[in-house]
Parts: C-alpha cells; structure tokens; sequence
C-alpha cells in the first residue's frame, strides 16, 4: 500500500519559517516527479511547488517564489518544502503528491497519483 505522510505543519508567527516533510512508503519515487499543493478554507487547491525526478528542475507558483525551497532526498523516498518569509495568506492545508507516470513533470493537480493527508500550517498576523 503506498502512503505519503506528511509532517512539519503547525502555527507560526508572520515572517517566521516551518519546513515540512513528506514520506512516502509502500513504493519508490526516484523517478517520479513530486509536488506540494495546498487549499485554504474555503478556496479551490493550488499548486504550489513541484521537483523533477532527478531533484535539479523545480518550479514554484508565483507567489512563493523567492520564499519556498522544494527538495527531495531520493535514498530517503522523502521531499521537502522549505517555508520563509511565512505570510497569513501562506495558511492552508498543505499536501505532498506524486505521479504515477516517471520523469514528467506537471503543475496540475489531476495528473497526481498519490496524496498525502495533508498538514495545517497556519500563519498568524
């Protein structure tokens, strides 16, 4: 049974960083791109960061460009999203996913596989 599992959600203050991880288990990810979406209470789920297979292309949406560092530790089947320069509109669920389908890469959330059970960051003002 595949699982991701994430970890590192929480309450911080604005400005502040929390870096979260994501675990996966039952199968390997080395040569799948992963990704980290989030949704807002009340708001559709968007993307925020995915990483290729080999961990050397990523891509952010915009709004976090400059503050999110995406990584990923292939022997460890784990990915990271690094969080600076936390803002109140960062405050969401936060969910890990992976593609089924090796090495493409892909900003939308249909083309992922596998979900997390997601983890609340919650930034506070």
């Amino acid at each position: 049974q595949v699982q991701l599992v994430e970890s590192g959600g929480g309450l911080v203050q604005a400005g502040g960083s929390l870096r979260l991880s994501c675990a996966a288990s039952g199968r390997t990810f080395s040569d799948n791109a992963m990704a980290w979406f989030r949704q807002a209470s009340g708001k559709e789920r968007e993307f925020v960061a995915t990483i290729t297979w080999t961990g050397i292309g990523t891509y952010y949406t915009d709004s976090v460009k400059g503050r999110f560092t995406i990584s990923r530790d292939n022997a460890k089947n784990t990915v990271y999203l690094q969080m600076n320069s936390l803002k109140s509109e960062d405050t969401a669920v936060y969910y890990c996913a992976a593609r089924s389908i090796p090495k493409l890469v892909s900003t939308k959330a249909s083309d992922y596989d596998y979900w997390g059970q997601g983890t609340q960051v919650t930034v506070s003002s």
